[in-house]
């Protein structure tokens, strides 16, 4: 071949290799062969952090209490945190069905006084009879403030709370929504009793309630009766007198109190009696004997208490008793003393 035929061949060859095509591309790589090679893209440092990562000796781990929260995170003041905003739904208003009502329902012990939140009954009737001339019950609840749908129309409300109570009519239109807060003027009471300092069990003591005073005369009916020490019971503001009853024998204390609308008022009885525990002995600190009857009189002749057994047990107030024992056909009696909170045993000999 003629010199110059071969250097053209050559050129052609070369300018060749410097076209590229999709496949001699991917096997010279065409980046390095069109343009120089790019620099690596910096690592975007972390915002508010350090612009360098930590060693791999800072990511070894650590106890709990070594490890701190990196200076540039932690703030200077407490000020400086963002409170967090708790997220409240928004407030749904219910839908009230054709032809009904809504009716939201709350008492209180006056007109300054905070809402009750403690179990309330309320009940509400139709304000006019039926047929048989009875007021018919529509609906109830025992909850602090209930919120009623009704139909439409007149009803006449009640409320309790323990014994107190209140009533109110209400009118109530198709769609609407209506809110009425009741006024019980009422109070608490708890009570307890003692012997002394002493606290009587509260197995061994109930408590019954009346209206008025125990100087007013005439027969009055407990408005609570076998009340439990400690129970909270409710009562319409006034004057009350309490009867405490501890154990089954004859001591009993009455007592006035006044209840004051919105107040709780604790009451302590306070009995000047023992308890007393009866044997019949053939001996002074001998066995007792079984199947004994026995009876517990004043000096006056008046029966307190009756029981069989070998040790009866009876509350008895302070004062002077007789106790008769009768067994095998036979009496014996023995004359005692109690004496506030000195609980003994009595023993009759018999002899």
């Amino acid at each position: 071949m003629p010199r110059h035929w071969r250097v053209l061949v050559a050129g052609l060859v070369g300018l060749w290799l410097l076209i590229p095509t999709p496949g001699r591309a991917q096997a010279l790589g065409a980046d390095s062969l069109l343009s120089p090679p790019r620099p690596p893209a910096p690592i975007p440092a972390p915002i508010n952090g350090p612009t360098a990562f930590p060693g791999a000796d800072s990511l070894a781990p650590q106890s709990a209490a070594a490890v701190a929260p990196p200076t540039s995170l932690a703030p200077s003041t407490a000020a400086a945190l963002p409170v967090p905003v708790p997220f409240q739904a928004p407030s749904v208003q219910p839908v009230i069905p054709p032809g009904q009502a809504m009716l939201s329902l709350s008492a209180r012990f006056g007109p300054n006084q905070p809402l009750i939140t403690g179990v309330l009954h309320w009940r509400v009737y139709a304000d006019k009879p039926d047929q048989s001339g009875a007021f018919r019950l529509i609906k109830e609840d025992r909850t602090a403030s209930p919120t009623l749908v009704l139909p439409a129309g007149g009803y006449v409300v009640v409320v309790n709370f323990g014994v107190a109570s209140a009533a109110k009519r209400v009118q109530l239109g198709p769609e609407q929504s209506a809110r009425h807060v009741f006024e019980l003027a009422a109070g608490g009471a708890r009570f307890e009793g003692r012997v002394g300092d002493s606290k009587i069990p509260s197995s061994q003591i109930s408590f019954d309630v009346f209206h008025g005073s125990q100087f007013e005369p005439g027969d009055k009916r407990p408005v609570a009766q076998d009340v439990a020490t400690g129970d909270l019971v409710a009562l319409p503001e006034g004057v009350y007198y309490v009867v405490s009853n501890y154990g089954d024998g004859n001591a009993v204390v009455r007592s006035d109190i006044r209840i004051q609308a919105g107040k709780l008022t604790d009451v302590t009885i306070h009995h000047r009696a023992a308890v007393i525990t009866l044997k019949l002995v053939s001996e002074k600190g001998g066995e007792a004997l079984a199947n004994t009857a026995w009876s517990v009189l004043t000096p006056g002749g008046d029966v307190i208490k009756e029981s069989i057994g070998a040790f009866p047990r009876v509350v008895l107030e302070e004062g002077d008793y007789v106790a008769i024992a009768r067994s095998e056909g036979k009496v014996y009696n023995r004359d005692f003393k109690v004496e506030p909170g000195f609980d003994r045993e009595i023993e009759v000999l018999a002899r």
